[in-house]
């Protein structure tokens, strides 16, 4: 009988479920709850989102009971930076027994690396809702790493749609890049990207392994980004391969890593199916 154990990611924009046992994934869940909206205004989470999120929360530790799976949670920067990050925590606990781990900027990035690239040298650049991790690694070594407080859904919370505002505010915090010079070998994780690699096959069902190592130029990416925001919603959610979960944020995301492959001087990203899910399992050893 398989040792199961079910990983849950409490990010910014979703909630993720990952099913694993005998050092693979089994399968993977989404369910969009916005827990980080309004957070680059002020630093709290909302009633509504705790209440979507928690709820999210419950129904996948459900289904892992179900399973007979053992159940491990982690929670990235919304949680991180909210001045009630605990208190969700508790309220996490109290609701369905679920121990949330909050993980920090450092850690978020490792996990990243550690599930697209395992062993192997080359870089990370890992779009989230409310954060931004980029890192690379020489010889087995991290050469960089560096957690950005900026991300998909905090770009639309503090510039909605409007292309100039969001350069704005991206070319503020890509300053910190300067002078990194990232591998040749680069993948894209999380949800920016997986949308993006979805418009950019046409998918209409989302097959991570149909979509593992996709190549995604600059030229197209930066394309992509001012068509999507050239484009009212309503527009958007017609688009072949778009996740209408994300209609609001994508166009946000998207220059955000159109600009990162510029100022680090990247033709291309290639995209990972395997991400911070795979990452925590073999961080934290779990079998």
């Amino acid at each position: 009988m398989l040792m199961k154990s079910a990983i849950i990611d409490i990010g910014s924009n979703s909630v993720r479920l990952m099913l694993w046992a005998d050092g693979k994934s089994l399968y993977k869940k989404v369910e969009t709850t916005r827990l980080g909206e309004g957070i680059a205004q002020i630093p709290i989470l909302r009633e509504e989102a705790i209440s979507r999120t928690i709820a999210a929360i419950a129904q996948y530790a459900l289904e892992a009971n179900q399973e007979n799976a053992r159940i491990f949670a982690f929670a990235t920067a919304a949680v991180r930076v909210a001045e009630n990050g605990a208190e969700f925590c508790n309220r996490v606990k109290h609701a369905c027994g679920v121990e949330v781990e909050v993980i920090s900027g450092e850690e978020e990035a490792k996990l990243a690396f550690l599930g697209a690239l395992s062993e192997e040298d080359g870089g990370i650049i890992d779009i989230g809702g409310a954060s931004t991790e980029i890192s690379y690694r020489v010889g087995a070594r991290t050469a960089f790493s560096i957690s950005l407080p900026l991300g998909a859904v905090r770009l639309y919370d503090d510039c909605g749609e409007d292309e100039n505002e969001l350069l704005r505010k991206i070319s503020h915090s890509l300053r910190s890049l300067e002078g990194a010079r990232p591998m040749k070998t680069t993948y894209a994780v999380g949800g920016t990207a997986s949308t993006l690699a979805c418009i950019r096959c046409g998918l209409t069902v989302y097959n991570g392994a149909q979509l593992q190592g996709l190549s995604l130029s600059a030229e197209w990416v930066e394309r992509a980004a001012k068509k999507l925001l050239s484009m009212t919603a309503q527009e958007r959610r017609t688009v072949p391969g778009m996740d209408i979960r994300r209609v609001d944020i994508i166009g946000g995301g998207a220059l955000l890593l159109a600009e990162i492959m510029k100022k680090l001087g990247l033709a291309e990203v290639k995209f990972s199916d395997r991400d911070n899910l795979e990452g925590y399992c073999v961080l934290r050893r779990i079998v």
